[in-house]
């Protein structure tokens, strides 16, 4: 049954290639069959209106109507008045469904130890990164969920539930992540976890009874919290580098490794996106090696200034672990991911799941499941977009007044950026001088394997500064960066 988005403008991940000799009429013609003949919109979905489609793609709102009209007369899509655009029930006969059987088988990136509140309010700015703005987590919609599950969740609910989450949550996230996010992924594949860290915990668990037990990471990246983990779960941990394409797939090869753990959509935290020619030999690594990628679906709700890119499951979902997280979308506190799971792992992180914690809590699930289908959760993340997107400019403003000699890059997504310090800088002691004149500063090196001479970097957050605070930061922190 096609899941009901309450809003006339539901998110839906299509990018065009306005340099493809191929009309952009045509090439959206062509993602939205494609969509509904892999399945990807079910029959009976809602797409966005016209207006929101084309003012999200930025075209003309007369051209997404003569591409939905030519879908309705081609029975790809059905259109009545007030109900909208609709895939059609025929879809389903030209789309097989493919949803395997159950019986067949902190942020997302480590941090140093972060800073204490009583430390913290001492600051006059305080530039953490991987935390949101806490101020502005959704309180009330999330008080009206959690009212809406109590209410309507039937008494079942209250009882010990699936260990591998709630069916309808599971449902809602498997056409969420399809229709934003682009992922191939069905109901029997997703796995609710307390967070990115323990459904990592638990697939690098089920991996190592596997024999999987050499895990790559990426350099600079989550280094010591994938360590931690990998050793808990009785493998060792090899840091491959990344360049300005991502994760060096060459150096993987020569690692050894037979898992590796990737941010592809915002690499943490340089910020870069994996490329397409990277991501293909990913893949190709992983089925020549018998490998799995972990996805780390990171900061993939914050896009600016380029087009969203899909999942990396999407483009093979028998050799991708995608984890994702509502850490940066709402709130760290609310403890809730998932994780879509290859066909070979359902069973045995869903058994280390039961092992762990019998499942995450029931009515908090529910009412993740109401956030999404009520729409709010996708005007939310609108408005910290916008919100995110300001302090970003504000950010880059500061910086070009008070210390234009500084580089910055990182700044296509999420809520952080690399700060290039003048060559020759010490990162420790300009952390420490910050945070003598009231500014914390964090530097990059906490997150590689081992110190690299010639590239002091900063790792700058803006994600729970607010705009004044950027200012007044930057601009006393200034002499410091010179």
């Amino acid at each position: 049954m096609a899941v009901e988005w309450s809003t006339s403008a539901p998110d839906l991940l299509v990018s065009l290639d306005r340099a493809a000799p191929t009309s952009l009429r045509t090439q959206l013609e062509g993602r939205l069959r494609d969509a509904v003949r892999t399945g990807r919109l079910a029959p009976g979905e809602r797409l966005p209106s016209s207006r929101a489609l084309a003012q999200h793609l930025a075209i003309s709102r007369g051209l997404v109507q003569e591409c939905f009209e030519q879908l309705v007369a081609e029975g790809y899509l059905v259109s009545r008045a007030g109900s909208g655009t609709r895939v059609a029930d025929l879809a389903a006969e030209q789309a097989p469904s493919r949803p395997p059987s159950p019986n067949s088988r902190q942020s997302s990136a480590a941090a140093p130890t972060p800073p204490t509140p009583a430390e913290t309010s001492a600051l006059v700015a305080d530039f953490q990164s991987g935390v949101p703005d806490l101020g502005l987590a959704p309180r009330e919609d999330w008080a009206w969920a959690m009212r809406e599950a109590c209410r309507t969740a039937p008494n079942t609910a209250f009882d010990y539930g699936d260990p591998r989450g709630d069916p309808h949550l599971r449902d809602v996230l498997a056409a969420y992540l399809r229709r934003v996010r682009a992922a191939d992924a069905h109901s029997s594949q997703i796995l609710v976890c307390a967070g990115f860290q323990q459904g990592l915990a638990l697939v690098l668990r089920s991996l190592a009874l596997q024999g999987r037990t050499r895990i790559a990471v990426e350099d600079p990246g989550s280094i010591g919290t994938i360590t931690a983990l990998a050793h808990t779960a009785g493998g060792d941990c090899v840091p491959v580098g990344v360049d300005d394409d991502g994760l060096d797939v060459a150096a993987l090869e020569a690692s050894g490794a037979q898992v590796v753990v990737v941010t592809p959509a915002h690499q943490w935290p340089t910020g870069v996106v994996l490329s397409a020619d990277r991501r293909h030999e990913l893949v190709a690594w992983a089925r020549a090696r018998d490998g799995m990628i972990i996805e780390d679906d990171y900061d993939a709700e914050f896009r600016y200034d380029r087009e969203p890119v899909g999942s990396l499951q999407g483009l093979a979902p028998e050799r991708v672990v995608s984890l994702g997280t509502v850490s940066k979308s709402l709130a760290p506190t609310l403890r809730l991911g998932w994780a879509v799971l290859p066909t070979r792992l359902i069973e045995p992180v869903g058994a280390a799941k039961q092992t762990a914690d019998r499942g995450a809590p029931g009515l908090d699930q529910l009412a993740l499941a109401g956030l999404l289908e009520s729409g709010r959760y996708d005007r939310h993340l609108r408005r910290m977009r916008a919100v995110y997107s300001r302090r970003r400019d504000t950010l880059v403003a500061a910086l070009a007044e008070h210390a234009p000699q500084v580089a910055l890059t990182g700044l296509a997504a999420g809520f952080h950026a690399i700060v290039h310090l003048p060559a020759g800088a010490d990162e420790d002691i300009v952390v420490t001088r910050a945070r003598r004149v009231g500014v914390g500063l964090y530097g990059i090196s906490a997150y590689r394997s081992a110190p690299q001479p010639g590239r002091p970097q900063l790792v700058l957050g803006f994600g729970n500064t607010a705009d004044r605070a950027i200012e007044e930061g930057i601009r006393i922190v200034a002499p410091v960066l010179r």
